[in-house]
């Protein structure tokens, strides 16, 4: 899949490095220099690249994985292999081009000053197994139903559309506090997404400010009470797409 992904590229692999530059040069003009977040926010240039790799290998695993089954459908109709195996491999795939992300983003926060405790890198472990598990569980769900019916692709693709508006990932969490009803901020803060960005903001870019109470409200209050929520509920969506998937399985040679 690597070699195909690449196969007659001039570029290659640096490609995993020239499409999050450029997203993240958009959203900094717009976000950080347009409308001031760069002035409000400390080491906002970290704070965006942190959230903005975590969203990446989220999109790209869930549509990798939704896809795995009928861009496999070859071997799907005439090999007998655990079927799982498509989407664990395409998740595996987004992670290989998600880590050169997570190398520029710490060499980025070394640059300014990056001096992390165990825990906070442990926080970083943490949001990249909650995306992992979750894109996983997602992907079973989603690539199990797009192979009788196609339009969950296409849902997939509204999901990611929206994906990166409904956590804080180009804004800090403090805004929806302010402007949203506390139901609300409540169901903002369950969203898995939330939890992972808000970890990977814990380990990668507080610990390049001084960390004093007005910077980690940036962040959120019950950051950590949320990430383990966010892995449980993970670790559920995992568990209800497997079983969503074994019970497809049966069908797809049939479908495809």
């Amino acid at each position: 899949d690597m070699q195909v992904r690449y196969r007659g590229s001039v570029l290659g692999w640096a490609w995993s490095y020239v499409k999050p530059a450029a997203q993240f040069l958009v959203y900094f003009i717009a976000m950080g220099v347009f409308l001031g977040l760069n002035r409000s926010l400390p080491n906002y240039p970290v704070y965006l690249f942190s959230g903005l790799v975590v969203m990446n290998y989220f999109n790209e695993a869930f549509m990798n994985a939704t896809r795995s089954v009928i861009d496999n459908t070859a071997l799907v109709k005439k090999i007998y292999l655990p079927r799982e195996l498509f989407p664990v491999s395409s998740v595996i795939i987004a992670f290989v081009n998600f880590f050169p992300q997570l190398v520029v983003l710490m060499a980025a926060s070394l640059m300014v000053g990056y001096h992390p405790s165990f825990a906070q890198v442990g926080f970083i472990l943490l949001s990249i197994l909650i995306i992992t598990v979750l894109a996983l569980g997602l992907g079973l769900i989603f690539g199990a139903i797009n192979v009788g019916l196609r339009d969950a692709q296409n849902i997939v693709e509204l999901i990611m559309m929206f994906s990166t508006w409904l956590s804080p990932v180009l804004y800090n969490a403090a805004l929806v506090d302010r402007v949203a009803p506390h139901w609300v901020v409540v169901l903002y803060n369950l969203n898995p997404l939330t939890g992972a960005v808000g970890l990977m903001h814990l380990g990668a870019w507080a610990p390049t400010t001084a960390q004093d109470a007005a910077t980690m409200s940036l962040i959120g209050p019950h950051i950590l009470i949320y990430g383990l929520i966010a892995i449980g509920t993970s670790l559920i969506v995992l568990l209800l797409g497997e079983l969503v998937f074994r019970r497809m399985e049966k069908n797809f040679a049939q479908d495809l």
